[in-house]
């Protein structure tokens, strides 16, 4: 197992603790840049949560930060749609609804 860190000290040193209790040690990648792609993806659902003040419970959150993703995916152009067709955002975020 690999697990990509910053160069934070705090990181590095409780992967280490828990590197001393195990069989097979997790390999530690100090880098701070590995992890960018995930987070500039994660930039719009950061953006929007914010705004929130948080969630009544879990299956709120789950189900609003769906919405967030999947309207990001359609804006970003990873929805399939049918060759010779382009549908806009909202008819593509309707089709999904009906």
């Amino acid at each position: 197992m690999t697990v990509t860190v910053d160069n934070r000290g705090e990181n590095r040193a409780a992967l280490q603790a828990i590197n001393a209790h195990r069989e097979t040690a997790i390999e530690i990648r100090p880098n701070k840049y590995l992890n960018n792609l995930v987070e500039q993806d994660h930039r719009a659902i950061k953006r929007r949560v914010r705004l929130m003040l948080g969630f009544q419970n879990f299956r709120c959150a789950r189900i609003i930060l769906g919405g967030i993703e999947t309207m990001h995916m359609i804006r970003k152009g990873q929805m399939f749609t049918h060759k010779g067709s382009s549908p806009s955002a909202a008819e593509q975020f309707y089709s999904l609804a009906a």
